[in-house]
């Protein structure tokens, strides 16, 4: 089904436990797919709505609130897991900036490696045609062209690192928010930022490796920068200035547990090293270091680089136009977010978004007061 053929697909969605933001924020996205929308708090409120077959049960993330996938399942209805799709917006979603991609997975959710998900599916039966192929061939190389990620946030400016030796390769390491359940459910015996540079320095003792932050770490949203002080002593450089992209696009290979960042590194034609399983892992496109792994069993198809941007980027996600507030194709997305991104570069407005702690958080106070007096 095209990007924007999708019509309700369900009678209601029940959303529950979510923060009364996030909620503010995705309710335009969720009334697109269903004829009536609640938000509630609990398993007991959505059992008072006595949920069917015809409805679908919402939440964030992976797990589920007590009694709700009980719940789901003696009533029949939809467990949707839901989270960011993969190129989501200009801004974090930590500082309240509403996504322009979604994910609704029915399975499971990308990221949790211990089951199968959507993804997964899609990646490992579909089969993607010629035409489909071509179009993922395209937008991949709109993307790599528009130097698009995640958030957008940092400016495209060429890494200022000091040149290594001669014969030393240049190894990225992008850090992850080490609490998020990206490693907890797809990690494997490597879970922290300096257990991976540990593990990289062992396996690479020739490189000069670059640590590159996390955005939300960075921006104070997240848990982390104490760490910095022990990366030290095991990375080479610190990149703090440079986008993901920049760096990316200037070293020789990538090592990751799970992040998303060494899909930008495949799209971009750098060999990428996982420690995990992320969903892009185990299809014969990256060098996987955990041999252990509940993915792996599943994944026995070999993949294309654009048969898994068709099933990351195409199939997976639901796009957003919200200005005409409807679904929306891909690459009406892609160039979207790039405009904006480059709109806010030229007239200085970029670096506002990504630094300033005072004035994210007014930014983010005007979001909450919105969503607590139902404005959009």
């Amino acid at each position: 089904m095209a990007d924007t053929e999708r019509g309700p697909a369900y009678d209601r969605i029940i959303a529950v436990g979510l923060r009364q933001w996030k909620a503010h924020n995705l309710s335009p996205m969720l009334q697109a797919q269903c004829r009536r929308l609640h938000f509630v708090r609990g398993s007991k409120a959505v059992a008072a709505l006595a949920p069917s077959a015809a409805d679908a049960i919402a939440i964030w993330g992976a797990t589920p609130p007590p009694g709700i996938a009980d719940l789901a399942c003696a009533t029949g209805a939809a467990l949707l897991r839901l989270e960011d799709g993969f190129i989501r917006s200009v801004g974090l979603g930590s500082d309240l900036i509403p996504p322009q991609s979604l994910v609704l997975d029915r399975t499971g959710i990308y990221f949790d490696a211990t089951r199968a998900s959507d993804l997964e599916t899609i990646l490992q039966t579909n089969t993607f045609g010629a035409d489909m192929l071509a179009r993922a061939a395209q937008i991949r190389a709109l993307i790599v062209a528009s130097g698009l990620t995640k958030y957008n946030i940092e400016p495209r400016t060429v890494p200022r690192w000091p040149a290594p030796a001669p014969g030393r390769p240049i190894v990225l390491v992008p850090g992850q928010v080490e609490t998020d359940a990206s490693i907890a459910l797809g990690g494997a015996h490597v879970r922290s930022n300096l257990a991976l540079l540990r593990a990289v320095r062992s396996a690479r003792p020739d490189a000069w490796i670059v640590y590159k932050p996390h955005p939300d770490v960075m921006s104070g949203n997240r848990s982390g920068r104490t760490a910095l002080r022990e990366t030290q002593a095991v990375a080479d450089w610190i990149e703090t200035d440079a986008s993901i992209v920049s760096c990316i696009e200037a070293c020789d290979e990538v090592h990751t547990i799970t992040s998303l960042s060494g899909f930008d590194a495949l799209l971009r034609g750098k060999p990428v090293i996982t420690y995990g399983a992320p969903f892009y892992a185990g299809w014969g496109l990256t060098e996987d270091r955990a041999e252990v792994s509940a993915a792996w069993p599943r994944r026995t198809r070999r993949l294309t680089l654009d048969a898994l941007v068709a099933g990351a980027l195409l199939v997976y996600p639901y796009y957003w136009n919200p200005e005409a507030r409807c679904g929306d194709v891909c690459e009406t997305v892609l160039y979207r977010i790039a405009q904006t991104r480059d709109l806010l570069q030229s007239t200085g407005k970029l670096e506002q978004l990504r630094s300033g702690w005072a004035r994210r958080q007014f930014r983010k106070m005007r979001v909450l007061k919105d969503a607590l007096w139902g404005r959009r």
